[in-house]
This record gives structure tokens, C-alpha cells and sequence, in this order.
């Protein structure tokens, strides 16, 4: 194949996106209207990459589980056009970040087809020869910050994942995750690594159409984060018949050890591995993972760094009695790695900047345990200061997540804000956290939700819980309990609710019917579909350019 850059070839290009055609006629993408080959695949990067020209170009991508973005995607990495991947269901974002970063070329959907808007013949900004990739820190949302990430960057993470993975060629990767959201799009590169197959699907695994892609797929893999686990004890997950599959990715946030002790039991009896992973996208995605053979016995462990990483761990000195990693062992995690960006874009002046971060700090707080292995126990940033005392509310969750009790936390103006569901004694929540946290009763607000709230990629919305604070609907605290804590009170925390986790997990959550039948196919996000994009077409319709349809 030709790209540009074989005419300019000091233009620097990520490998895997150029090396498409060596995997022959093997399938490379599975999606309800049939396959494509890694041949024909190569053939329409190819194309697409020479529609984009020579000049070094600045391309925004709404970014999508279909064919043709995944070839937008590969055409510009592999003609060294830096990508500013945005989520292409969130038509907000794309306004904002369009505005912020004034982007060369804009692709999106129009009509049934995807469309290239070129706004201009060469590129209006000074683009660093090392930039690649362009994602946001907030993941879903149009937040300016961006994480700057380098050919290497891509090319060093999408090996070291394949590595620890084992990922064949003979291997399909159903896409469960958005192609916007760093986990989702580190298991497109690995496996085009590979030249294993993708099954590109924008279904939700509680669709029953998603499975019978899966199994006519022959899928042998697919992505999870935590709320993924609640949809898939919904539909009888432990139960299914999946011959094909080889095993299971969770990432994109804490699992709480028991689900992954019993998810990994249930991998053991019917033949498939469940990996927890650790990562950021500051790190291209990935720095941790843990073997599976440890999943039921170290459940609570994030594992060992990934091939080519490595871990220290750094002093807290706000954190008070600790010693160089604290009296428990503890310290923030960094990382250091091929895998760790560039730097952080916030204006597309930064878009000329090289590498300006060395390591990763993570923010997390972590422990190396006797065995090697690392566990991640808070989240620095996350800690509160509430009436004078340290609170670490991920350790709130923790503690009603032992009562079966799914809840969010965060730090409010001096008060614990704690969103939780189901039948849950909001009251008593209230006495046994401000007990365990040692804090008047007074300064935790309990909040009763028939959902709790989440991002697009099913991450917890905690911006959402903050917001809380300023709306009414808290339980007040009740007469006679703003004194002193009294002891932690942990029994009859939940009032009329059984022991077993499954049953009242999530209640109410709004999860649509599911079935054998195609009839109602569910959507991956929970909110509205959204409409069509006129307001964000007829802004940049003002603009005199160049316009072609993907093929």
C-alpha cells in the first residue's frame, strides 16, 4: 500500500496502522452486514489516507464502533495526521472541542454516511512531529484538557497488552466499549496489532442481539468496566453457552473483590480467564494487570505493571504519621513507562509542545504487597477535608459495598455527600458512615436514588453527586444525632433487603427487556438517543471547505 508518507518520510507514523496488509485474508472486522478482510481493510485505509493529502493535518473524529471511523482512524495515524478523537453521541462535545481546537479536518456522520469536511489546505497550527492522538481527560465530556499521546505511545501500549493478553491472530474482540474512551480504543490497537479480528458493534451487553453476533462471530473476547458485571448477572452471564470465548477485561475502575473473585470462579468452570486491569489514559490505557491464576486468591490486588512499565512509590508528607511510604506501606503510585503521554494539551498553542512529562503520577495511593503485587487503597485527590478530619471516601464505599450497598461519594463544602440505592436505611447509612468516619452526623448528606449516575463508558458521574449537594433531597439529619459519633454501628444497616447480592443489586436501574429477539435493541448508554446533528452542521457549514464522503 501507499501512503503519504512515503513521500515525506520524516513523517513519523504509528506501525500497526501501517502494516494492515500483512495479515493477508484474514477477517479483520465482523459487523451484522458481513466481514472485512485485513486486505480490503488495508486497501480502504489506504485510500482514505491519500484523500487526507501530504500536509500535516490537524483531524477531529467522531469517534464511533463502525467501520468506516475505524478506517478514518487508521487512515490518519498511518499518514502521521494527528487525531483529536472525540465521542461522537455527545454532539455537545463535539461543538466545544471543534471551537477549542479550530481542528484542519472535521469527520463525522451526515445523512447515513460519514463525511470529511477539510476546512483548509494545510494545517493553521504548529503540530509536533511525535503527536499522534488527542483524548480527553474526562472522557465523555467536552472539557478542553486534553492528553497528548505520541506513535509510540500507541504502538508501545497496544504491544505490551497484546503480550500479557496472549492475543492471537485466530482471536475477536467484540467492541462493548466506545472507540472515544482510552480502554475501549486500546482493544482496537491491540488486536489490529495481531491481526486478530474485531466484532464492531455499538450494542450493550444486555441486548440479546449482541450475543448472537457474539456467537455467529465466533468472538473469543470482550471489554468490561464495573457496571458491565450488574448487567451481566441480569442476563444469566454464568450461564451462557460460549464456546468461543477465551476470556474476559475489566478496567475503567475499582471491582469490588468479591465480584472478581466469584467472576473469576465462574471463568474457571466454563473455561475462560477474567484479567483485571489498571490504567489511565494518561498511560495510553494501560499500566497494571493481574494474572488471572491469582483473580480468586488476590482478588483486591491491581497486579504487576505491564511489560515495559515499571512502579515506586512516593511519599505522602500530607498524610499525617506516615514515613518515606507511610507507617502501612503506602505512597502515591507513578508509573513509568513508553506508554506515558506526552504531556496535557489545554490550548491548540500546546499542540507544538514534545514531551514535557517524564513519568506518570497517578494520584492513586497504593501498597506493594509481600507478594509483589500492587494494591491501590485511595485516591489522593479524592481525599476531603470535612470539620478538620481526612476522609477518604472511596473507604466509604468500600465499607457499604460489604453491606451490599452500591454507593458514590465525594467531598462537598464541608460535608460527605453519599449517593446511594436500592432500600438502603438512609438514616442508619448516615450513623455508620459518620461513625466510621468519626464525623458528626451533621456533615454526611445520604442521598436515596432509584440509579446512580454514570458516564457514557460507565464510570461513576461523580460531578453528578456533587451536584446533588445544591438540590434538595438529602436526608436531614434526624433530632438528636448531632453530637458526638457514637461507635460504628454496622448491624441492621439495611432495612427489608436480602443478604444475597444479586438480588437487589441495582434496583430500579431502568434496564430495558431483554431476549432472544432483535425487537428493541438496546443502546449502550442509558440517556436518550441523540438528535440529529443540525445546530453543530449548519456551524460549520459558515465555513468554506472542501467536503467528500468516506467509501
Amino acid at each position: 500500500m501507499t501512503y503519504p508518507p512515503d513521500l515525506l518520510p520524516r513523517t513519523k507514523t504509528v506501525p500497526f496502522a501501517r502494516a494492515l496488509a500483512a495479515h493477508g485474508d484474514r477477517t479483520a472486522l465482523v459487523t451484522r452486514d458481513g466481514e472485512t478482510s485485513y486486505r480490503e481493510l488495508a486497501a480502504r485505509v489506504a485510500a482514505t489516507a491519500q484523500r487526507l493529502g501530504e500536509e500535516r493535518r490537524l483531524v477531529l473524529l467522531a469517534g464511533a464502533n463502525t467501520a468506516d471511523a475505524l478506517v478514518v482512524y487508521l487512515a490518519a495515524l498511518a499518514a502521521g495526521h494527528p487525531v483529536l478523537l472525540v465521542p461522537g453521541d455527545n454532539d455537545e462535545a463535539v461543538r466545544s472541542l471543534t471551537a477549542a481546537y479550530d481542528p484542519d479536518v472535521v469527520v463525522l456522520p451526515s445523512g447515513g454516511e460519514w463525511e470529511v469536511r477539510e476546512r483548509r489546505p494545510v494545517s493553521a497550527h504548529d503540530l509536533h512531529p511525535d503527536l499522534a492522538l488527542l483524548l480527553s481527560t474526562s472522557g465523555s465530556t467536552g472539557s478542553p484538557k486534553l492528553v497528548r499521546l505520541s506513535h509510540e505511545n500507541l504502538q508501545a501500549n497496544a504491544e505490551s497488552i497484546a503480550e500479557y493478553l496472549g492475543i492471537r491472530d485466530g482471536d475477536r474482540a467484540a467492541t462493548t466499549l466506545p472507540m472515544h474512551y482510552c480502554y475501549g480504543l486500546s482493544v482496537i490497537n491491540s488486536h489490529l496489532l495481531r491481526g486478530a479480528g474485531l466484532v464492531l458493534t455499538d450494542l450493550s451487553v444486555a441486548d440479546g442481539c449482541f450475543w448472537e453476533l457474539f456467537r455467529r462471530a465466533r468472538g473469543s473476547t470482550f471489554a468490561a468496566v464495573p457496571y458491565t458485571f450488574d448487567l451481566l448477572d441480569r442476563i444469566g452471564f454464568a450461564g451462557m453457552d460460549l464456546p468461543h470465548l477465551r476470556y474476559v477485561t475489566q478496567a475503567g475502575g475499582r471491582l469490588a473483590p468479591e465480584r472478581v473473585a466469584e467472576y473469576a470462579a465462574t471463568g474457571r468452570r466454563n473455561g475462560w480467564d477474567l484479567f483485571v486491569m489498571y490504567g489511565q489514559t494518561e498511560a495510553t490505557a494501560r499500566m497494571a494487570y493481574l494474572p488471572p491464576h491469582l483473580a480468586e486468591s488476590r482478588p483486591q490486588a491491581v497486579g504487576v505493571p505491564v511489560p515495559g512499565g515499571s512502579f515506586r512509590l512516593l511519599p505522602l508528607p500530607d498524610r499525617p504519621g506516615e514515613g518515606d511510604t507511610g507507617e502501612d506501606g503506602t505512597g502515591e503510585l507513578v508509573y513509568t513507562g513508553p506508554n506515558v503521554m506526552l504531556g496535557y494539551a489545554e490550548t491548540p498553542a500546546d499542540l507544538r509542545l514534545g514531551r514535557t512529562v517524564r513519568e506518570l503520577r497517578t494520584g492513586d495511593v497504593a501498597r506493594r504487597a509481600a507478594d509483589g503485587l500492587y494494591e491501590i487503597v485511595g485516591r489522593r485527590s479524592r481525599f476531603a477535608k470535612i470539620l478538620g478530619l481526612r476522609v477518604d471516601p472511596q473507604q466509604v464505599e468500600v465499607l457499604l459495598e460489604r453491606h451490599g450497598i452500591t454507593s458514590y461519594c465525594v467531598g462537598g463544602d464541608g460535608e460527605l455527600l453519599v449517593a446511594v440505592t436500592g432500600d438502603a436505611d438512609a438514616q442508619q447509612v448516615r450513623r455508620t458512615v459518620a461513625d466510621a468516619c468519626g464525623l458528626p452526623r451533621r456533615a454526611v448528606r445520604v442521598h436515596l436514588l432509584p440509579e446512580l449516575p454514570r458516564l457514557p463508558t460507565g464510570k461513576p458521574d461523580y460531578g453528578a453527586v456533587r451536584r446533588l449537594a445544591s438540590a434538595d433531597g438529602g436526608a436531614p439529619a434526624p433530632s438528636g444525632e448531632h453530637g458526638r459519633p457514637r461507635r460504628l454501628r454496622e448491624r441492621n444497616l439495611l432495612r427489608n433487603r436480602g443478604r444475597g447480592r444479586g438480588r437487589n443489586r441495582n434496583r430500579g436501574s431502568g434496564l430495558p427487556p431483554t431476549g432472544p429477539g432483535c425487537a428493541g435493541s438496546t443502546p449502550r448508554s442509558s440517556t436518550a438517543p441523540t438528535s440529529p446533528r443540525t445546530a453543530a452542521s449548519s456551524a460549520w457549514a459558515a465555513t468554506r471547505c472542501a467536503t467528500w464522503r468516506c467509501r
